[in-house]
């Protein structure tokens, strides 16, 4: 990663939404459902599993979050119908948190009640840490209500987490460990890139050792390796644990993996509200942002001649 790459990251939001759409589309399945569906049908062609996910952050109004709810039980439909090998994934921002927590309370419950009905699962994505206590909240709640369709995220980025883990131990939760990619202040997150590696591996050990199914969400050569000899050392089946990964990221490696007999999960996201996403991808990966800035710049330098 180079320091003009970096820099153009900050610089993303002034880039032409086409131009985005352009440099993210591997990102992203597409507008559709239909769309959304095909990505998940090719991907189960291959061997990998998915996740689907409904894009739409920036909600302002309770209809835009029911909306959104109604969605999912669209994809839950089409899933059933098309046979494919997939669950969802859920913001919560997207269900209205912002709104209130008992609008997206019940939203949510809407989507389990959906997904149970098609004896389907719902993953809790975790958002910014100004989220992380209502979403650990409404987890337990409707864990404890009975709810066991239901999965959760943890980052590693986060110093809170390993405590947060301690804290779920006794609902044995299915949990996706992850990096984390919302940029926090030092004092809620850690910033150093060795810090977030080792506190992904002690967040692993300690769910690994309270008998949680966990998703080890990463595209790290090195964390990949290092989760998949812990896992080795507890014993695990192959249906015991999974890799994940996001669309369009290392698809070399996913098919490998995949290959070499381990479960995999492809995050598929789809939908209109695709530009935030986008943003956080590129973000996340300052070299595609530089690419599109240079892009952006060597079409305006043509027009201008």
């Amino acid at each position: 990663m180079s320091l003009i790459d970096s820099a153009l990251v900050r610089l993303l939001p002034a880039v032409p939404k086409p131009v985005v759409q352009l440099f993210s589309s591997r990102y992203i399945a597409g507008a559709t459902l239909a769309e959304a569906v095909d990505c998940v049908r090719g991907l189960n062609a291959g061997g990998a599993m998915a996740t689907v996910d409904v894009l739409g952050e920036e909600i302002a109004r309770e209809e835009e979050a029911w909306g959104i709810t109604q969605t999912y039980r669209d994809v839950f439909a089409a899933i059933d119908t098309a046979a494919l090998d997939s669950n969802v994934s859920v913001k919560l921002t997207g269900l209205g948190l912002d709104l209130s927590y008992e609008i997206c309370r019940d939203n949510l419950l809407a989507v389990l009640e959906a997904a149970r009905s098609y004896g389907n699962f719902v993953r809790i994505d975790m958002e910014d840490s100004s989220t992380t206590d209502d979403t650990l909240r409404l987890y337990r709640e409707l864990r404890e209500d009975g709810h066991d369709n239901l999965g959760v995220v943890l980052q590693a980025r986060l110093r809170r987490t390993l405590d947060d883990v301690r804290s779920l131990a006794d609902l044995r939760p299915s949990v996706r460990l992850c990096k984390g990619i919302y940029l926090e202040p030092s004092t809620v997150a850690f910033t150093d890139h060795e810090a977030v590696r080792a506190n992904f591996l002690r967040s692993l050990d300690a769910l690994l050792d309270a008998g949680c199914y966990v998703g080890v969400a990463t595209h790290d050569e090195w964390l990949i390796g290092e989760s998949l000899a812990r896992i080795a050392q507890h014993g695990l089946r192959s249906l015991e644990y999974e890799l994940q990964m996001l669309l369009g990221v290392r698809e070399e490696r996913r098919d490998e993996l995949v290959a070499a007999g381990h479960r995999l999960r492809v995050y598929v996201p789809f939908g209109e509200h695709w530009y935030s996403y986008s943003l956080r991808r590129l973000q996340e990966n300052p070299a595609m942002a530089g690419t599109i800035a240079r892009a952006t710049a060597g079409r305006v330098l043509r027009l201008s001649r």
